[in-house]
């Protein structure tokens, strides 16, 4: 255990706002290492938007409608009854079950642990001392040695856009939506965006995805990115590329959408999916001389301190990657900053994408390295191929691998189809092995269960090495 001497003055030697995956990560890293700790929370229940409104439900969801497309398109089915379309409503109440579940877990966390919890909003007096807003209407402050800011983010409001209106909805309150639209425009195709288009449209929803980029999740390799394209529009997904709106107009029975191009579409709902907002504007942060960018970020440094010493942020409100697999390390390394041990700036977390197909990546793109000058060869494992898939009906995919002519080593993961997100840890253990241990021939070398999914990275390998022994 590291050797920290935290303040008799203060309450904690460690406050943590928010207790979401990054709040979470950052309370337990520092109570474990002995520090007294207590985490605030506005609403009743831990476990921030990640548990109640973003990756839990949203995946839930997902996962409910996957089974329903299943049922759907598979034929030993048909014997059993005619094709099945499920009313949102339903298939929601079925996917927020896991919620409490959720909760439970992670408060269960919290008391074993003896991290105490308040619950309220907390406003900075000075840079170790916090008023917590309760909900009985009362007031209660409390100090600290340092604080940790993990307040989260919600979506995105432009002023001009009129959330009020029941048939305009953004990713939070779409998981309150008690109809089922016919026709659904979603304005914005990030991640978000992109999942919940094909959430939708796997439920029989018409879908307009509007588009600002000349491709969809530009970040991706071009190759998945089109195969995302592709396969959106294979379920009936209309997907508009460099558009951007310029006026929403909503009544009690639709939405139109005025586009810059002149175009106008008109559907049953909308949702907002363009950008999120810092949870920042209700901190205080006056009071400490701290400031939060246009879209209320805060600015870290390698060890996620702000621009205020015993200061520290992490998760969805300082913006990039905002995975809750990263806000969790994310607070975990707050906490080794602030015990003065090695403090890991996470840089190297894969991208899970809950489209359907998903998506999950690592590594560096083919655009990126020929943009290096890398000299690299490409392997392909194509999920129609393998054996599994097969067996599965999943199969719609393929794994890519991007390596080192000379070298060997891995430099990139690609994957798209079933379990991506699953598969890509695999090929992730072995890209983090230093030195000539990063070795594409591994998967060749490797004996792999068969009929698995896994066998997909013996397939690429063997594709990419076969390519590079033809040049020589």
């Amino acid at each position: 255990m590291a050797d920290y001497s935290g303040s008799p003055a203060y309450n904690y030697d460690v406050l943590v706002v928010g207790s979401g995956p990054a709040g979470e990560g950052a309370a337990m890293a520092s109570v474990k290492n002995g520090l007294r700790v207590a985490v605030v929370e506005d609403r009743p229940l831990v476990g921030g938007s990640c548990a109640h409104k973003g990756t839990i439900p949203s995946k839930a969801l997902r996962h409910a409608v996957k089974q329903i497309s299943r049922f759907n398109g598979n034929p030993l089915f048909r014997t059993v009854g005619d094709t099945r379309w499920l009313k949102f409503p339903q298939v929601l109440k079925a996917a927020v079950r896991v919620i409490p579940k959720q909760v439970a877990l992670h408060s269960e966390f919290y008391a074993r642990n003896r991290v105490k919890l308040y619950i309220g909003g907390a406003r900075f007096v000075d840079a170790h001392t916090l008023e917590l807003q309760l909900p009985d209407g009362g007031t209660e402050t409390v100090t600290a040695a340092n604080i940790i800011i993990a307040t989260g983010s919600r979506p995105y409001h432009p002023d001009d856009v009129n959330f009020k209106n029941r048939r305009i909805y953004d990713s939070d309150t779409i998981l309150d939506m008690q109809h089922t639209p016919r026709h659904l425009i979603i304005y914005g195709a990030g991640v978000i965006g992109c999942e919940y288009a094909s959430i939708f449209a796997g439920l029989g929803i018409k879908v307009d995805l509007i588009n600002s980029r000349e491709r969809l999740l530009t970040f991706l390799d071009d190759e998945i990115s089109d195969a995302l394209s592709y396969h959106l529009r294979e379920i009936g997904v209309m997907v508009r590329h460099c558009e951007e709106y310029e006026a929403v107009n909503a009544d009690k029975h639709s939405v139109t959408l005025q586009l810059q191009s002149g175009k106008r579409l008109r559907a049953d709902a909308l949702l907002w999916c363009n950008g999120r907002t810092g949870n920042t504007e209700k901190l205080g942060l006056d009071n400490i001389d701290l400031k939060a960018d246009h879209r209320g970020q805060l600015r870290v440094n390698q060890t996620y301190q702000t621009d205020v010493e015993h200061v520290y942020a992490v998760g969805d409100v300082i913006g990039w990657p905002s995975l809750a697999s990263a806000s969790y390390d994310q607070g975990r390394s707050a906490a080794a900053a602030i015990l003065k041990q090695p403090c890991r700036y996470v840089e190297d977390a894969p991208t899970g994408i809950y489209t359907l197909p998903e998506i999950s990546s690592i590594g560096q793109t083919e655009s990126q390295l020929t943009a290096a000058r890398v000299p690299y060869e490409v392997g392909r494992a194509f999920f129609k191929n393998t054996a599994r898939a097969q067996i599965s009906g999943e199969d719609v995919g393929m794994l890519k691998l991007l390596f080192h002519i000379d070298t060997w080593e891995i430099l990139g993961i690609h994957c798209f189809g079933a379990e991506a997100s699953e598969i890509i840890h695999i090929g992730q253990a072995i890209m983090a092995q230093a030195g000539e241990a990063n070795d594409i021939r591994y998967f060749v070398n490797t004996t792999f269960n068969y009929p698995t999914m896994a066998e997909a990275y013996r397939v690429a390998a063997l594709d990419g090495v076969n390519r590079v022994n033809r040049l020589q």
